[in-house]
C-alpha cells in the first residue's frame, strides 16, 4: 500500500482522486481548509495554504512520508515554493496539476505537444506556467516532480459546458429542457479535446512513482477531440431535446471579453509523450463520460 496526499481533496478534481485512490487500496490524505466534507476513508488535514507555517506544520504533524503528493490547488510560483519547503523531506514525488492556458492562444500547434512555440503571458495560465517554471529550474533532487497539462475536465462532480457563453454553466440543462437557444462564440465550431475526470484520475495515479515520468510535462486530453457544439449536441440528445445554437461573433466577443481567449481556440493534443512514459492516456468516449456527467445532474435520467 503506498501513501498519497493530495493537496485539496474536496473539490472536483481533487475528490474525484481522492476516490479513485481509495479504490485501489492506496492510503489517502488530503490537506483542505476543512469547510466541506472530504470522501469516506480520506485522513483530513486542515490549514490554509496561504499560512506557511500552518501548512507546514500540518503536514509535520501527521509524521507521515508520502509516495505520492498531487498538488490541485497550487495556482503560482509562491504555491510551488511552499510545496518545495515543506515536502523535500516528506514526500517522494510531487504532480502539479497544471493547465492547457498555459499556451498562448494565437500560437498554437494542432495537434499541440508540451514543446509549445510561445505560452501565454496573462491571467490564469500566465500563473499556472510561472509555477510549472518554479518546478523546471529547482535544485531539489530529493522530491521528484511530474508536471500534467489537461484540458477541458469535465465529468460528475462539476457543472456542464466547455465554451463561452455557457461553460459550467448551472442553468444549461433547464436552458436546453425549456427549448432555448444556447448562445455560443464563433458558434461552438471550435475543437475540443474533453477528458473525463475520472481519466485524469488514472493518469496521475499511473504516473506515481514511474521514473520515467520524473521532472517531466504531459499533456492529458480526452481520445478524440470535436468541435465544441457536438459536445453540445451530445448533452441535448441525451436529454431528448432539440439543440438551438445562436452564434456570436468571435471578434465582439473577445473584444469585450479578453480574459476568454484560452476557450476560443482549437484545443487539441499530442499525447505520444505520456504513451512513451508507459502511461494510457484516457480512453473513456466523449459520448460515454458526458452520459455519466448528465445523469449525476439530471433527476430525470439515469446513465
Amino acid at each position: 500500500m503506498s501513501n498519497v496526499l493530495i493537496l485539496g481533496g474536496s473539490g472536483f478534481l481533487s475528490g474525484t482522486l481522492a476516490r479513485a485512490a481509495l479504490q485501489r487500496g492506496q492510503q489517502v490524505w488530503a490537506l483542505t481548509r476543512g469547510q466541506r466534507p472530504l470522501p469516506e476513508g480520506v485522513i483530513g488535514l486542515v490549514a490554509d495554504r496561504r499560512n506557511n507555517q500552518g501548512f507546514a506544520q500540518a503536514l509535520g504533524d501527521a509524521g507521515v512520508h508520502w509516495d505520492l503528493v498531487v498538488d490541485c490547488i497550487a495556482f503560482g510560483p509562491q504555491d510551488i515554493q511552499q510545496d518545495l519547503a515543506a515536502l523535500q523531506s516528506r514526500a517522494s514525488q510531487l504532480v502539479f496539476v497544471s493547465t492547457d492556458f498555459v499556451y498562448d492562444p494565437a500560437t498554437r500547434r494542432f495537434p499541440q505537444d508540451e514543446q509549445a512555440e510561445q505560452y501565454t503571458n496573462v491571467g490564469y495560465g500566465a500563473q499556472k506556467y510561472l509555477a510549472e517554471l518554479e518546478l523546471q529550474q529547482s535544485s531539489q533532487t530529493a522530491l521528484h516532480w511530474t508536471i500534467v497539462r489537461p484540458c477541458h475536465i469535465y465529468g460528475p462532480g462539476s457543472q456542464l459546458g466547455c465554451l463561452p457563453t455557457h461553460g459550467r454553466d448551472p442553468q444549461l440543462i433547464a436552458s436546453l429542457r425549456a427549448g432555448q437557444p444556447l448562445q455560443l462564440v464563433g458558434g461552438g465550431h471550435f475543437l475540443q479535446q474533453p477528458v473525463l475526470a475520472a481519466d485524469l484520475a488514472r493518469v496521475i495515479l499511473d504516473l506515481g512513482g514511474r521514473e520515467s515520468a520524473f521532472s517531466q510535462t504531459f499533456c492529458v486530453a480526452g481520445p478524440g477531440f470535436v468541435e465544441s457544439r457536438e459536445y453540445y449536441r451530445i448533452v441535448a440528445e441525451l436529454l431528448g431535446v432539440p439543440l438551438r445554437i445562436e452564434e456570436l461573433p468571435v471578434d465582439a466577443y473577445l473584444a469585450e471579453h479578453p480574459e476568454a481567449a484560452p476557450f476560443l481556440c482549437h484545443r487539441i493534443y499530442d499525447m505520444a509523450r505520456l504513451r512513451a512514459a508507459g502511461v494510457t492516456p484516457p480512453e473513456t468516449s466523449l459520448l460515454d463520460g458526458l452520459g455519466m456527467h448528465v445523469a449525476s445532474l439530471d433527476p430525470h435520467r439515469t446513465a
